[in-house]
């Protein structure tokens, strides 16, 4: 229940009703009770300081923080694409969080969990700010890019070197190019940019989750606990629709958007507005943090609650000795950490969810750029399906299973269970994923016997094709996708109504169309874009799969969490936190993304 809005703060007293309204604490008001910092206090915000306002604010920063990340990877694609980033360099990346996390989580976690823990998650959450404004930074640095650009209209009319270009991309013999081959160099300095700030961000998110958690179990009932943080978590999980949904728009946005493109988004030269959606993130991330801080460092019925219990311990014992509180300090943080190593309950957790997440992490980082290549869908569509395809499912399991929880109280041993169950069910569906692929899709690219995209044949072995840009063109017969026109082994190009057509290509038969035979002499011709695919029944089938997936995870998330903070000390719940992010960051977010994006980079041949 809100408390009563009687406030007296000039002298440090305020008057709380209890639960049912018929006692009426007269709770003295001190500094770790109080809302606000320096000049910002008062009685007009000190009704603020209670178990509601501060779980509807929590699950609302974890929303636009997980947000952030979800942006991310929707986003993931086109920054590989401007920046020319492989996969595995991809999963290098995006483990940078994960070692800071590494690093600081438990020590963090140690220090900060017995001072203001509210100002501590505020310090996070900024650097997750700097987080994001470091990740935009390469578009500010570097621009849009010659490939951007050259698709605009503006600069194709301010530019005579367009039409050269243009011929560049089509069959030549070697003796006739080798002196106008331009090899790119590689610039590294946006893909160090990302990785500090993905380290950055690591300092925020431990901060975030250790403290955030523990201040929740500490300030609320416990039988009240699952269903607020099933609550709080409810709206945490709207984060990664919100991000993955502000990324399809920012991607139907041109790189440049003053600029006007002479190709739309469906093309595979589009190049969307990536670094818009980290300015707006920055500034939200920084208000809700801000808010954040303001918080006491114990809400007030949380502190009558504890007065109430130690009167009656000291009451029933006969004498009142308050334990005395061992200051911090680097052999007590030792002992702690060996009193929970050989806490059996809490290791085979944490091991029970390295194991989860060691499979998970890749399926949540690439499954945007697993829908985009293997369903054929565009960035933006990635995006929007990958955030909100399994929402509602996602919603309906974490607030039934925290409502379940609160009201029938299932002992520890049956709610380990379950997480068994869960555990068993996501390895089959994802396993499932290795019979959902698009085979129309596969027999659309040239491959070799073993897998591998064939880029020289015999047809096109005559052309000098080795530095053509990623351009992707489609057989006459719509059966074949090859990476260029030169790859074709096209050596004309013209348009007819309006439409790009490459010509005597001599790794396309022709079929003798009589609509377009004067352009035709040789070979058969290409149109560009990748041959048009029917998936769309495999990606329905693998929608739905998601879908459950979400439903039967999202149910384990109350569960893993009492677990964790009930087979613990009251003072060892935010130390417990840490050092469970510290082992799974350890075991399974750092080495999963990058053994899972030299994989990918392998098998995706078409991101080439």
């Amino acid at each position: 229940m809100m408390e009563s809005n009687h406030d007296d703060l000039n002298g440090k007293h305020r008057k709380i009703p209890d639960r049912n309204n018929k006692r009426i604490f007269d709770v003295r008001l001190t500094e770790d009770t109080t809302c606000g910092i320096w000049v910002l206090k008062g009685p007009w915000l000190q009704r603020f300081a209670n178990k509601k306002a501060y779980v509807f604010l929590y699950g609302l920063l974890g929303c636009v923080f997980s947000a952030a990340y979800a942006y991310f990877n929707g986003t993931i694609t086109t920054l590989e694409k401007r920046f020319k980033i492989p996969s595995r360099t991809t999963g290098i990346i995006t483990v940078g969080n994960d070692l800071s996390q590494l690093f600081v989580s438990v020590i963090l976690s140690y220090y900060a969990g017995r001072g203001h823990r509210p100002r501590w998650m505020a310090l996070g959450m900024y650097t997750v700010v700097l987080f994001c404004l470091l990740t935009a930074l390469p578009h500010f640095l570097c621009g849009a890019g010659s490939d951007a650009l050259t698709l605009t209209v503006e600069y194709r009319t301010h530019n005579s070197s367009v039409e050269p270009l243009r011929k560049k991309a089509l069959c030549h013999h070697k003796n006739s190019t080798t002196s106008d081959c331009e090899i790119e160099g590689g610039n590294y300095s946006p893909q160090l940019i990302l990785f500090i700030a993905q380290f950055i961000s690591g300092i925020g998110g431990s901060l975030y989750y250790t403290l955030g958690v523990s201040y929740m179990d500490d300030n609320i009932k416990k039988s009240k606990t699952p269903a607020l943080f099933s609550f709080s978590y409810f709206i945490r999980m709207l984060g990664p629709a919100v991000g993955y949904g502000l990324a399809s728009i920012c991607l139907k946005l041109y790189i440049s958007p003053s600029l006007t493109p002479i190709i739309d988004n469906n093309d595979p030269r589009w190049l969307g507005a990536w670094w818009l959606g980290w300015i707006i993130l920055a500034l939200v991330i920084f208000i809700f943090a801000s808010l954040l801080a303001l918080f006491p460092k114990t809400l007030p019925r949380a502190a009558v609650r504890r007065e109430l219990l130690k009167k009656q311990i000291c009451k029933k014992n006969k004498k009142c000795e308050p334990e005395p509180e061992l200051p911090t300090s680097f052999r007590d943080m030792l002992v702690t950490f060996k009193r929970l190593v050989s806490n059996p309950t809490l290791m085979l957790n944490n091991f029970a969810a390295i194991f989860y997440f060691l499979g998970y992490m890749p399926y949540w980082i690439f499954l945007p750029k697993y829908i985009e290549t293997q369903y054929r869908q565009s960035a933006s569509a990635s995006s929007l399906i990958t955030g909100s395809a399994g929402l509602v499912f996602s919603a309906i399991g974490i607030l039934l299973s925290g409502l379940i929880i609160s009201k029938y109280k299932p002992r520890a041993r049956y709610l380990a269970a379950w997480n068994v169950i869960v555990g068993a069910i996501s390895v089959l569906g994802i396993v499932s994923y290795a019979y959902l692929g698009c085979a129309e899709n596969d027999n659309r690219a040239p491959l070799l016997p073993n897998g591998e995209l064939n880029p020289v044949t015999e047809c096109n072995s005559h052309c000098f094709c080795d530095y053509v840009k990623y351009n992707p063109v489609c057989s006459q017969d719509g059966t074949t996708t090859f990476i260029s026109a030169c790859h074709a082994g096209c050596r004309h190009s013209k348009k007819i109504n309006g439409t790009e057509i490459f010509s005597d290509c001599s790794c396309i038969l022709s079929n003798r169309n009589k609509n377009i035979n004067s352009t035709v002499h040789e070979g058969g011709f290409a149109t560009p874009g990748n041959c048009s695919v029917d998936c769309l029944s495999k990606f329905y089938i693998f929608l739905i799969v998601v879908c459950v997936l979400k439903l039967s995870g999202a149910t384990g998330r109350a569960s893993n969490f009492l677990v964790t903070v009930r087979c613990v000390e009251e003072k060892d719940k935010p130390v417990a936190m840490g050092f469970g992010l510290m082992l799974m960051s350890l075991c399974a977010f750092v080495p999963s993304p990058i053994l899972f994006g030299i994989i990918l980079g392998k098998t995706n041949n078409r991101e080439r």
